[in-house]
């Protein structure tokens, strides 16, 4: 049994090294595409334009991500807002007459 986890242990090692290599050369190529990208003519302005749409994306995904806690907010003040005008009818229609 003790062969067996032993093994296991080793194979699991061997995936996660063998995934590193992977993910290190992905990396590097993805790092050489870029390189190469640039270096044709308009390449330069069009990964300027795709860092800017990333940038935009991320503010974006911050804005989208607040749209919850407003949500919230909104329905609070709905709830808030309806109390107050059950308990105030008979109050705003007395002030209104005593205004006119």
């Amino acid at each position: 049994m003790t062969s067996v986890m032993a093994q296991t242990t080793k194979s699991s090692g061997k995936a996660a090294a063998g995934e590193k290599d992977f993910m290190a050369r992905l990396t590097d190529a993805g790092e050489e595409a870029l390189q190469r990208l640039t270096e044709l003519p308009g390449g330069q302005r069009a990964v300027t334009a795709f860092n800017d749409l990333r940038n935009r994306v991320d503010e974006l995904a911050k804005k989208v991500r607040g749209i919850d806690a407003l949500e919230a907010r909104v329905t609070k003040l709905e709830k808030e807002l309806a109390a107050l005008k059950k308990s105030g009818r008979g109050t705003s229609s007395s002030k209104g007459e005593s205004s006119a």
